[in-house]
């Protein structure tokens, strides 16, 4: 018992700086969420609340944070412009917690464990090259977008190369200046800190950049010069208790039997379930520790998590892929530090909203570009180029893909081509033929399908008069009906060509050969072998 509380308060050490920089990458991303979403600014940072803190103690995953995702925002937006109202939607959202629920009870979860490894690392790089490109316009002062929008094609009509574009057209002397040192800061904060030990490490860098940008700011507001409430973050502030609370709106049952709540709900629940087992993949692979979250835990605890969010007025919650790589990357080692990031924005929301209001853009464009760049590193595209074509080509098309469409079209799009190659490599190794002057061997190995039938009966084709042909079926765990009456038709007809075939099968399973034709081959064989010896070739193996 002492020694794990030992390790709890150890892990502090680590969670609670982690805690405050998931804070300051999670709270534009809320609100981001809902503006883009039309709904309450509120139900973004409500979202972002009971996903720190109730899906973070449910959770089994360490490290990954949860919360509203840009992801759902098209869905959102519909939703709430064809419903009868706000209320009407956060009934969507406590059922689309309750489906989750049975998903997680069914055992859904396991989807998430055949998803590609390099398409896993390609959504993690296309994620940190989204948040690098969408970001730049807030790091120099365009705020025409949303924070936190990852799709090509916005809701302007514009696309993520075009607001570059029009935002380099129209920078803003002051946010250029404390972007640019934001982000130079925390790079030189890295490599200051590696060398370093003890508090120093402790200190998170986003918080000092916050800092620093608040006090540049409010130098050039001294002079009349300082940005305007456009350029900073605009979290809803209420004077009293009373008016807080009543940014809290709850859903309207009454619209329980109407049809869109429920396909609306649907919607979600798969939507929402499908990015929380990607983002808890790849929140996995990052994990320096190397944990395994149970994915059907997950999806409980997302249910929960959503039920309760749409009870008081949230935006549908799922597991965040750059809120979590902001987690990872900041050192955090528990969930202690997702916890106490929703604590924090509780708090902060609750009993301060005019200080966070004074935060820049721009500086939280630089954590988030910060964090894109460690998602996205030239090293990591370096290793999958090494690793061959057959990983490199599904990692890169991922990355595409994601950036021109959106993250489950892309990782769709890059499964696809994952599978394409898995069938390539199968298909290519499924088959071995080798032969030596007039000797042929052809081995059959793993899952022998009727797309090898083309190379089986090309190669049976020219093999010549009199020559000698092991087909050594042995290794193979299915072979196609069609190879098989391919094998058949050669091995009846072989005599008449003065062939000799012999088949090697499985002594463990029935693979479907005809046993009197094989029977009848057998006794040719043995007339044969009466005027030759028959000696099994070892040739050098050549692949087809």
């Amino acid at each position: 018992m002492a020694q794990r509380v030992a390790s709890v308060f150890k892990n502090l050490r680590s969670d609670i700086p982690s805690s405050v920089v998931v804070f300051l990458v999670a709270l534009p991303l809320c609100l981001g969420v809902a503006l883009a979403s039309n709904a309450p600014l509120f139900s973004g940072l409500i979202a972002g609340i009971i996903g720190g803190i109730v899906i973070g103690a449910l959770s089994g995953s360490q490290l990954s944070v949860s919360g509203p995702a840009a992801g759902l925002t098209a869905i959102v937006a519909a939703a709430i412009l064809n419903l009868p109202s706000f209320e009407a939607f956060l009934l969507a959202v406590v059922l689309c917690g309750f489906l989750q629920m049975v998903l997680g009870f069914i055992k859904a979860g396991v989807i998430g464990d055949y998803i590609p490894n390099s398409v896993i690392k390609g959504m993690l790089a296309a994620i940190g090259l989204i948040l690098i490109l969408k970001q730049f316009p807030h790091l120099i002062g365009y705020d025409a977008d949303y924070e936190g929008d990852e799709s090509f094609v916005q809701a302007n009509n514009e696309n993520t190369f075009t607001a570059i574009g029009h935002a380099l057209k129209a920078i803003t002397p002051v946010a250029l200046l404390i972007g640019a040192v934001s982000l130079i800061f925390q790079f030189a904060w890295e490599a200051f800190v590696s060398n370093k030990k003890g508090f120093v490490r402790l200190i998170p860098a986003p918080l000092v950049v916050v800092l620093v940008a608040v006090g540049i700011n409010l130098a050039f507001t001294a002079n009349g010069n300082g940005l305007d409430q456009s350029h900073m973050v605009n979290i809803p502030a209420a004077s009293s208790a009373g008016e807080f609370l009543s940014f809290f709106t709850f859903p309207d049952w009454s619209q329980v039997t109407n049809s869109t709540v429920w396909i609306t709900a649907v919607t979600l629940a798969l939507v929402a379930s499908l990015e929380t087992l990607l983002s808890i993949e790849a929140i996995d692979d990052l994990d320096p520790y190397q944990r395994v979250t149970n994915k059907d835990r997950e999806l409980k605890a997302q249910g929960v998590g959503n039920f309760l969010s749409g009870l008081i007025g949230g935006l549908p919650i799922t597991s965040v892929i750059v809120r979590s790589s902001a987690n990872v990357n900041s050192g955090a080692k528990s969930k202690a530090s997702t916890i106490m990031h929703g604590l924090l924005l509780l708090l902060c929301v609750a009993l301060i909203p005019v200080l966070l209001n004074q935060i820049p853009l721009a500086a939280l464009a630089a954590i988030l570009i910060f964090t894109g760049y460690k998602l996205a590193k030239p090293s990591l595209f370096k290793m999958y180029y090494k690793k061959g074509w057959d990983q490199f080509l599904p990692f890169v098309i991922t990355i595409i893909a994601i950036l021109l469409t959106d993250l489950l079209k892309g990782v769709f799009i890059g499964i696809g081509v994952g599978l394409i190659f898995v069938l390539r490599t199968n298909f290519r190794s499924a088959v071995l033929v080798v032969n030596d002057a007039s000797n042929y061997l052809f081995r059959l190995r793993k899952d022998v399908s009727f797309l090898n039938k083309p190379i089986i009966k090309n190669r049976l084709e020219e093999v010549p008069e009199g020559a000698s042909v092991l087909i050594d079926a042995s290794r193979a765990d299915f072979i196609d009906r069609d190879v098989i009456e391919v094998i058949e038709d050669f091995m009846l007809h072989a005599p008449l060509k003065d062939i000799r075939v012999e088949l090697k099968r499985s002594q463990y399973r029935d693979q479907g050969f005809n046993n009197q034709l094989l029977e009848r081959n057998s006794e040719f064989v043995k007339l044969v072998r009466t005027h030759e010896k028959t000696i099994e070739p070892e040739p050098e193996m050549q692949k087809l």
